[in-house]
C-alpha cells in the first residue's frame, strides 16, 4: 500500500511523487465524531507513522487517550495541549501523506460551532469533504452547517463517513437510515457525488480496506475511495493573476509578480488589465530558479513585459473573457466574528491582492442551518450564514465564485482589530454597478475651492450627549464666518428633521446614520466647504468609515471629551434623567456604549476652559493645518 523511500535513486522517486495527482480533503462534522482518530487512522495504516512516533503515541495515550488501554490515533493530530486536555480539536491540522496512487494534504478541523471560522479555513483550500457522523447520533445541527458550508465553498465531492459503527453493534439498518437522511438534507447543495461509507475509526474497519465485520457492505473503503475519486475540473480556463507586487530592483528591470489563479501563460502571447483593457505582450516568465517556458495555475511568477503599461498591486493580468470590474456585488456570507453585522458599517475587503473598503449595503436573506430555508434578518451574528449586497470603495475585478475561486472569494476584515470577520463567495456581480461611472465635471472641488481661498474639509466632532459638541461647533462656525470662510454645519438633530428622518436609535440605526452624514459631508467637501459636523457617533469603525471617505488631510477628527458624570449634569434636554428612567433605550452612555477616539487630531477637554476657548482652539488648528490663510 505505501510507497518505500528508494534509497538507490531518490531523484526517480521524487520524479515518481510530482507525477502523482495530489487530492487536499477535510474532515467535518460535530464534536467528537471522531474525526481526529480517523486521520491518525489513516496515518497509520497507510504506514506513515515512523517507530519513534509511534512510541510517544503509545506513551501519550496513557496519558492524555480516551481509548483505554488502546492507541489514540486523535492524538497524533490533536497537537494543542488545551485539545489533548479537553480532547477536541481547536485549531486546523494539517497533515501531508502519500501512498502508491496519490499524494495527500488532509485539514483536520473542529467540530465546535465557535471554531466554524476554522473549519471555513480548511474547507477553503480543499477539493473534496469527508463528513463524519457518528452512527448513535446521526445528524446533528453542526453537521448540516458543516455541509452548508462546504457546498458554500464550492467542494462538489462529499464522503459520510457514519463512524463508531460498531457501538451500534454494525448495523446496516441505522447506517441506511443515515445515509437517506443525508441524502435527503443535502439534496439542494450541488454536491456532484456524496458516498457513505459505515466505519470505525478506532478499530480500523473500512480505512484502508473492507471490513469483515460488515459483510452487507459492499462499497469501498476510504483510503480506496480517496485514492481514486476523480475530482479534476474538465473545463479549461482562461489566464488570470492577481498582481501581488510591483517588482523594481532597479531602473534596468519591471516585473508583476503574482501567482497564476487560472490557466497558462507563454512568453508570446498577449495579456490585457482588468478594468482599463490595456494589452501587452509577455516578453519574460521570471522565477526563483529562471525563466520559464510557461506557467501554469499554482505558478508564483514575475511577468516581464514587451511594452510598459501601468499595473499596480490589485489589478488582474488576463487572457481570454474579460474579467469583470465592479464596486457592487452579491455574495454568500459566512459571519465568524461574536460582534454582530450590521448593514452599512464599513470594514475592509480581502480579494484577490486587493485591498478595498466596503459595506454590506443589504442582507438579503439568513439561512436557517436546521431547515436550510430563507428568513430575513437585519443583523447577523457568529456562525450565521446569509446571502448580502456589497458596495465597495473601489472597482475591483471580480468572478463568481463557482467560477474562479481566487477571484470570487474574499474576507471581510474589522478595521480597528484587524480581524478576519467573515468569509464570503460572490454569486452575482451587478450589471447595474458595472454600468454606473462618475460623471467628469469641469469644476472640480480644486476649482471650488480656489474660489472660496480656502481648502475643504470635514471638522467631526464627537462625544457623549450633553459633552458641547453642538455649542463648540457653533461657535467654531460664527468665527469662521467672521473670518470669511465658507462653512456649514451638520448637526446631528437637525439631520434626524430631514434626511435621517426614518432612522431610529438601534445600532443599526445609529451605524445608517453616520453613514448618511459622512456621504453628505463628502458632497459637501467636494463643494469646497469646511463642513462641522456634531454628531455623538459612538463606535469607532463608524467614524473609521467617514474618515476613509475622505482625501488626506480632509478629515480632522474632534474629541469633545467630556464625562458621563458632567453630562449627567448638565442634561440640557432631560435626556440622562429620561434614559436612567429606562424610557430612551440604546441611550449612548447608559444603555449603548460610547467607544472614544484613541487619536483624534483635536482633544477638547470640556471641564478645563470655557466653550468659547475651545472653540478658539479648534479654529486655530485648522490655521495651523493650512485650510485658510489670515
Amino acid at each position: 500500500m505505501t510507497t518505500a523511500l528508494p534509497t538507490t535513486d531518490l531523484a526517480a522517486f521524487l520524479r515518481q511523487q510530482a507525477e502523482l495527482g495530489e487530492l487536499r480533503f477535510l474532515t467535518c462534522g460535530s464534536v467528537d465524531d471522531g474525526k481526529s482518530t480517523l486521520i491518525g487512522r489513516l496515518l497509520h495504516e497507510a504506514g506513515q507513522i515512523l517507530d519513534d512516533q509511534l512510541a510517544t503515541l503509545e506513551k501519550d495515550s496513557q496519558r492524555h487517550g480516551t481509548t483505554g488501554e488502546d492507541i489514540d490515533f486523535a492524538l497524533l493530530v490533536d497537537g494543542l495541549e488545551a485539545e489533548r486536555e479537553q480532547g477536541i480539536t481547536i485549531d486546523v491540522a494539517y497533515r501531508f501523506f502519500t501512498t502508491d496512487k496519490r499524494r495527500f494534504m488532509v485539514a483536520d478541523t473542529p467540530g465546535h460551532e465557535q471554531y466554524t471560522r476554522n473549519m471555513a479555513t480548511g474547507a477553503a483550500n480543499a477539493d473534496l469533504a469527508v463528513l463524519l457522523v457518528d452512527a448513535r447520533n446521526g445528524l446533528m445541527t453542526q453537521t448540516r452547517r458543516h455541509a452548508f458550508v462546504v457546498s458554500l465553498m464550492g467542494i462538489r465531492h462529499v464522503v459520510l463517513a457514519v463512524n463508531k459503527i460498531d457501538l451500534v453493534d454494525f448495523s446496516e439498518a441505522r447506517f441506511h437510515e443515515i445515509h437517506r437522511a443525508f441524502a435527503t438534507m443535502s439534496a439542494g447543495l450541488g454536491f456532484v457525488s456524496a458516498t457513505a461509507i459505515p466505519i470505525s475509526a478506532r478499530f480500523g474497519d473500512n480505512i484502508t480496506t473492507r471490513s469483515p465485520r460488515m459483510p452487507w457492505y459492499k462499497g469501498p473503503a476510504i483510503l480506496d475511495y480517496l485514492e481514486t475519486v476523480d475530482i479534476a475540473d474538465p473545463t479549461e480556463r482562461p489566464f488570470r493573476m492577481p498582481v501581488q507586487w510591483v517588482n523594481r530592483p532597479d531602473q534596468s528591470f519591471r516585473g508583476y509578480a503574482g501567482t497564476v489563479a487560472a490557466g497558462r501563460i507563454a512568453p508570446g502571447e498577449r495579456i490585457s488589465v482588468a478594468g482599463s483593457g490595456v494589452g501587452a505582450t509577455v516578453k519574460r516568465i521570471v522565477t526563483m530558479d529562471g525563466d520559464r517556458a510557461a506557467a501554469h495555475a499554482g505558478d508564483a511568477i514575475t511577468l516581464v513585459l514587451e511594452e510598459e503599461i501601468d499595473i499596480s498591486r490589485g489589478d488582474v493580468v488576463t487572457t481570454g473573457a474579460p474579467v469583470a470590474v465592479t464596486d457592487r456585488f452579491d455574495a454568500n456570507l459566512v459571519w465568524l466574528s461574536e460582534a454582530p453585522l450590521y448593514p452599512s458599517r464599513g470594514y475592509l475587503m480581502k480579494l484577490g491582492t486587493a485591498t478595498v473598503a466596503a459595506t454590506v449595503t443589504r442582507i438579503l436573506h439568513r439561512v436557517d442551518i436546521n431547515t436550510y430555508e430563507h428568513v430575513t434578518a437585519g443583523t447577523l451574528r457568529m456562525n450565521d450564514v446569509a446571502h448580502v449586497t456589497l458596495a465597495l470603495g473601489a472597482m475591483v475585478a471580480v468572478e463568481t465564485y463557482a467560477a474562479d475561486q481566487d477571484l470570487g472569494g474574499f474576507i471581510l476584515i474589522d478595521r480597528l482589530t484587524n480581524s478576519t470577520v467573515a468569509v464570503g463567495m460572490v454569486t452575482l456581480v451587478s450589471d447595474a454597478a458595472g454600468g454606473v461611472v462618475w460623471q467628469k465635471q469641469e469644476v472640480d472641488k480644486r476649482a471650488r475651492a480656489g474660489m472660496k481661498q480656502q481648502h475643504p474639509a470635514t471638522v467631526w466632532f464627537t462625544g457623549l450627549s450633553g459633552a458641547g459638541k453642538s455649542t463648540i461647533a457653533n461657535l467654531v462656525e460664527q468665527k469662521l464666518h467672521a473670518l470669511g470662510r465658507h462653512t456649514f454645519t451638520l448637526d446631528g438633530d437637525n439631520v434626524r428633521h430631514g434626511l435621517n428622518r426614518d432612522l431610529g436609535f438601534t445600532e443599526s440605526d445609529r451605524i445608517e446614520n453616520i453613514r448618511r452624514a459622512a456621504e453628505a459631508a463628502k458632497l459637501m467637501v467636494e463643494a469646497g466647504l469646511i463642513v462641522l459636523v456634531s454628531f455623538i457617533s459612538p463606535y469607532r469603525g463608524d467614524r473609521d468609515a467617514a474618515r476613509a471617505l475622505h482625501g488626506p488631510g480632509e478629515f480632522l477628527e474632534v474629541f469633545v471629551d467630556t464625562p458621563v458624570d458632567e453630562c449627567r449634569r448638565r442634561d440640557p434636554k432631560g435626556l440622562y434623567k429620561r434614559a436612567d428612567a429606562g424610557l430612551i433605550p440604546n441611550f449612548t452612555g447608559v444603555s449603548a456604549p460610547y467607544e472614544a477616539p484613541e487619536n483624534p487630531e483635536i482633544r477638547l477637554d470640556t471641564t478645563s476652559a470655557p466653550a468659547d476657548q475651545l472653540a478658539e482652539r479648534v479654529v486655530e488648528e485648522l490655521r495651523a493645518r493650512g485650510l485658510f490663510a489670515g
